[in-house]
């Protein structure tokens, strides 16, 4: 059973936002941070005070998450960004409306006193009996992820305890976010009060200027009575807001967001889910095949449609048919189609699609798919991106990489940007428009020989879909004078919405990692018309429109004709499951080849000391599914290799450690005792949190994860975030012990929050009964066991929790199956009301006709086993959630205020 949080994020645009440069404009761009972690930075739009970014990310969250914030910030390139405002939106709102949060935002100032951050550790009781006059003990043990606010990158934290009118303060721990202070603060109970709180406050000391708010905790001492002692880490809060001069004056932004939190199931509880439905597309049972029109299926993507249909009918085209159930199978997807709502058809589509892949039945399904009209479903997302990427990947590399001035308008031409054509001769514009010509149809050239190639190596997925589209056409249109709209009917998908859409924002769709500057913007739209001219098959309207077009008239021809042949080839090529190696990895549905690879700033350590210096060496880094290795260059023998199972977590570094907030660091042990760390430092905070995820993600099933960390180094004989002086576990004293047939256990324990190794000396038959026995000279490494009467203890340290859970969506990532399914459960619990309404309208109108009474029979088992294998899964989560409840229930929560 997991529990797991999706957030939908789509950052639209900004408007009205205030002028920050000299010029008279800014150069915004967004932090969007969880918690107050940066995890998405968008592309930097230049010279703007109304931004487009029209950036969409998918960010798994743990479910305990809070806030999530977006921060516009104006880049400079001499001095800091300013900041401009944020938009803070909390969990409980987004929890509060399922179908998502979409609309415009205003930002707002920020205020010092609201941005805090990070846990304390406390220890609140009650001292003395009811006779004697009793005291309230607080003792201040310490506290994590502290928000930064001196310049050094760390802060001097001390805290401030209030109670009754008394006020105590503790002692400054220097330069950290992670202090300890182990100290304890007694006070005098009134028990006549009604409002009976304490509070505890953290601040940043500053000897100069006034101290710095860090957060602050209240707690109502009358709900303690019962419990008299308590202890727990709780989320530092906010103070009270402040009224905002510059309230609404400071822009707003369009943001898209969707929470979803899902519990999902074992895999043994949607097997009867999962099996009903595929029933529903066998082909014994799928008549549906032979009702629907080829014409209807297609209707809506067709260019020319209403013209086509003219001309062959001499009338106007025909209203798409309401689909009705009529007894037969597969009338379980039909009426999930009839009883989804518009909104949520797109999506429970892709669902279906993604889930039918595990069973190979896909090619069925789209069958189906096409019939009831859910043509706007991007089955393409699945297998087609890959294909994408090999197609398009080389020739928008080099258009980024060339920067030419690229214009065909005579209007828009401005020689300063063209340059100089020689030595002191300035460039005309005749010289200028026949340059560009020349360029684009080199880019041109290059973009269809790709497309000629892919023939062979598009995935089977999308050959499939293009070829059911072109017969069903061809049989609709078979007459000479509609010869092109069988063509038409593909193009109008693969250039217009798949190929141009791409070149036009490749950072959309993961060809590139930044947006495009002006002139290659420019340069990248120019090219996306000339695709589309090819894809509409007609060079005059194109000419006619724009008239600057025409001198690629002779290079659209020559692209339609090579086009139709690329069609040609794709529709009538017949490839098996073997050869389309791409899209069997999908199918498996499983953990994949996660590959990532690039160059990064490399420095591993083993047992020493951090140097002064900087470590750093460019490697070439590959990820793969079994291991993470690096060498000098791409194709260069590996330097060295870390095997991912002995990853033992993957998390961020302090700024102040390297100078850099985009360094990471990869623990890695072969025992529990030795460890070395890996630190990586990235170019940019996407390319950091794209690697933590990948990582994340390849070590998700290790069994050993730590559950807290360093963030800081160990430099000299302490470490830099919190000051402690032991680097690693205590010194091992079981290394000897191994040769007397010693048994190494570990786990993690909840109540340490840290990594624990216990060591017995006793027979493993005696010690662990449940266990089975193992080699005496190996260690054994389990993750659930009775503690030994007597054993050593071994505490690996950390002061901070490491953060697993977070991770970005790709689009390679592997499909979940059991996610997909839950997914589906929910969406038919949803519309389950809806369904039994439907089905019992049609059988009071149809009736139990004799002819009818087997198939009808069959049908209503069908639906009643769904509806029953539903109760069931209801009755799952019921359970689940009851466990869940009672084993976080702390009556310590309840007295927080």
């Amino acid at each position: 059973m997991a529990k797991r949080s999706t957030l939908f994020i789509r950052i639209v645009e900004g408007k009205n936002l205030p002028i920050k440069d000299i010029t008279g404009s800014s150069d915004p761009y967004c932090i969007v941070k969880i918690d107050n972690e940066a995890i998405i930075r968008t592309a930097t739009i230049w010279k703007t005070l109304s931004p487009f970014w029209g950036e969409e990310y998918t960010v798994h969250l743990p479910p305990y998450f809070r806030t999530v914030s977006f921060y516009v910030l104006d880049e400079d390139s001499l001095s800091r960004d300013d900041v401009i405002g944020k938009v803070s939106i909390s969990k409980e709102l987004l929890t509060a409306k399922p179908q998502g949060v979409d609309g415009w935002m205003n930002l707002t100032e920020i205020d010092p006193d609201e941005e805090v951050q990070g846990e304390i550790h406390l220890q609140i009781s009650v001292l003395g009996e009811r006779d004697l006059p009793r005291k309230l003990c607080c003792q201040v043990l310490e506290a994590r992820d502290l928000a930064k606010k001196d310049r050094n990158g760390a802060s001097d934290p001390f805290v401030r305890v209030r109670y009754n009118g008394k006020t105590y303060e503790g002692t400054v721990v220097k330069k950290s976010c992670y202090p300890r202070w182990n100290e304890s603060f007694v006070f005098e109970m009134d028990e006549t009060l009604n409002d009976n709180l304490l509070s505890v406050e953290v601040w940043d000391w500053d000897l100069v200027s006034r101290n710095d708010f860090l957060g602050k905790v209240l707690f109502n001492i009358n709900m303690l009575q019962s419990s008299q002692q308590e202890e727990g880490w709780f989320r530092l809060g906010p103070d009270k807001s402040k009224h905002s001069q510059y309230e609404g004056t400071l822009g707003s932004l369009r943001l898209e967001l969707r929470l979803r939190d899902e519990v999902v199931l074992p895999s043994s509880h949607y097997k009867p889910l999962t099996e009903l439905l595929s029933q529903s597309l066998s082909p014994q049972n799928n008549i549906l095949r032979q009702r629907a029109s080829p014409y209807n299926a297609f209707l809506p993507i067709l260019p020319e449609r209403q013209q086509c249909y003219q001309l062959t009918n001499n009338a106007p085209p025909p209203k798409l048919p309401c689909h009705k159930l009529q007894g037969n199978w597969p009338d379980l997807i039909m009426l999930i189609d009839e009883t989804t709502t518009a909104e949520s058809r797109q999506e429970v589509a892709n669902n279906l699609v993604k889930l039918f892949l595990g069973q190979g039945l896909v090619k069925e399904f789209l069958d189906v798919l096409f019939k009831l009209e859910l043509e706007k479903t991007r089955v393409s997302a699945v297998a087609g991106m890959q294909y994408l990427h090999r197609l398009l990947g080389p020739i928008i590399n080099r258009i980024f990489e060339d920067k030419k001035y690229v214009e065909l308008d005579p209007s828009k031409v401005e020689l300063k940007e063209a340059g100089c054509a020689g030595l002191h001769r300035q460039q005309t514009e005749c010289d200028v428009l026949q340059q560009s010509s020349n360029l684009l149809q080199s880019y041109m050239a290059e973009l269809l020989s790709s497309i000629l190639q892919s023939a062979s190596y598009c995935p089977l997925l999308v050959c499939q879909v293009f070829q059911k589209l072109f017969l069903r056409v061809q049989e609709q249109f078979p007459g000479t004078e509609h010869r092109k709209v069988k063509f038409i009917a593909v193009t109008s998908f693969l250039c217009l919405r798949f190929i141009s859409p791409a070149i036009m924002s490749p950072k959309l769709f993961h060809l590139r990692e930044k947006h495009a500057d002006a002139r290659t913007s420019r340069t990248l739209l120019l090219l996306a018309k000339a695709v589309q001219s090819i894809g509409n098959m007609d060079t005059l309207a194109c000419c006619s429109k724009e008239p600057w077009m025409v001198c690629l008239q002779p290079s659209i021809q020559q692209g339609i004709s090579q086009l139709k042949d690329f069609i040609s080839r794709l529709v009538s090529c017949h490839q098996t499951e073997d050869q389309d190696l791409d899209l069997q990895t999908r199918m498996r549905l499983q953990c994949g080849t996660m590959e990532k690879e690039g160059f990064l700033f490399l420095h591993r350590t083993k047992d020493k000391c951090m140097p002064m210096t900087s470590p750093f060496k460019k490697y070439y880094v590959t990820l793969s599914k079994d291991n993470l290795s690096y060498s000098r260059t791409q194709h260069s023998k590996k330097s060295s290799s870390i095997s991912l199972p002995k990853i033992r977590a993957v998390e961020k570094v302090e700024e102040k450690c390297f100078g850099s907030a985009n360094v990471m660091q990869i623990i890695s042990s072969e025992d529990l005792c030795q460890q070395e760390t890996l630190y990586l430092d990235c170019k940019s905070v996407n390319e950091l949190n794209h690697w933590l995820s990948a990582l994340r993600k390849a070590c998700s099933h290790n069994t050993n994860m730590m559950s807290c960390f360093h963030p800081g180094v160990y430099k000299g004989d302490r470490w830099s975030c919190c000051h402690q002086k032991e680097k690693s576990a205590k010194e091992c004293p079981f290394q000897n012990a191994l040769k007397k047939q010693g048994v190494l256990l570990g786990c993690h324990d909840k109540s340490l929050h840290a990594q624990v190794v216990y060591l017995t000396t006793q027979p493993l038959s005696q010690t662990f009964p449940r266990r089975v026995s193992v080699d005496p000279e190996k260690v054994q490494v389990v993750s659930e066991w009775a503690i030994p009467e007597f054993s050593t203890t071994l505490r690996y340290p950390g002061c901070d929790k490491t953060r697993h859970g977070v991770t970005l969506q790709e689009w390679y990532d592997p499909l979940d199956p059991d996610l997909e399914a839950q997914l589906i459960y929910q969406h038919l619990s949803n519309i389950q009301p809806t369904m039994r309404e439907k089905c019992l309208n049609l059988r009071q109108q149809r009736g139990l006709q004799e002819e009818d009474s087997g198939r009808d029979l069959k049908k209503a088992d069908g639906l009643s086993e769904l509806f029953s294998v539903l109760q069931e899964l209801h009755e799952a989560h019921s359970v689940v959630e009851e466990e869940e409840r009672s084993r976080n229930k702390n009556i310590f929560l309840e007295i927080q205020t």
